[in-house]
């Protein structure tokens, strides 16, 4: 009777420390489901530049970018002709300069789908790897910048963040409508088992 009365109380005192902590993820949840984080930021108040620059190194060439009304371009610096888009044998040697892995098979990409493990700008190089975690290198097709690193330890984790922020097609969409019901009726649920623990029979 001893130790059943005891591992009962135990169960119940570790419930109340438990729930109280699951209250307190589902507070801050409901927070960031309710706010967007560009507007925590205070994105909203920036004023868009008319005209950016940025120059730097493809393959030992200098470039400069130029991005107007949303629109990038890319010409030689200093002598301002148009360059050409990367090859896929560049994005191979690109691949192979920027990073310890070593690139087999290059593809264009010019469209993404829901969910892609890359989302960023188009077009874009899709690298393979000889890797046993089935490493992509995203390559920029006028840039040759590295837009994102993904692997099988990446794909795990962006499918288990899915059910995590319950959006399950695009994948990065913490303000959905879904989460924000589940949040609340989750509120609910903590308050009231937080309640029955200090309800007397």
């Amino acid at each position: 009777m001893k130790t059943k009365r005891f591992l009962r109380n135990f169960h119940r005192y570790l419930s109340i420390f438990v729930s109280i902590q699951l209250l307190l993820w589902t507070i801050s949840g409901i927070y960031f489901a309710y706010n967007k984080i560009e507007l925590v930021r205070g994105e909203q108040y920036r004023l868009p530049k008319d005209i950016e620059y940025r120059i730097f190194d493809r393959l030992g060439s200098s470039v400069i970018e130029t991005i107007q009304d949303g629109k990038k371009s890319y010409k030689s610096y200093p002598e301002g002709d148009i360059i050409k888009p990367l090859t896929k044998e560049e994005a191979l040697e690109i691949t192979s300069r920027k990073t310890t892995l070593n690139p087999i098979e290059v593809t264009l990409v010019k469209e993404l789908y829901p969910g892609s493990e890359y989302r960023g700008d188009l077009p874009v190089y899709k690298v393979e790897t000889d890797t046993k975690d089935s490493i992509n290198v995203y390559v920029g097709y006028m840039t040759g910048d590295i837009g994102s690193i993904r692997s099988d330890s990446w794909r795990i984790w962006d499918f288990l963040w899915s059910l995590h922020i319950m959006d399950y097609r695009e994948r990065d969409n913490i303000n959905n409508i879904l989460l924000k019901i589940l949040s609340v009726l989750a509120l609910v649920t903590s308050i009231s088992g937080i309640t029955l623990f200090f309800v007397k029979r």
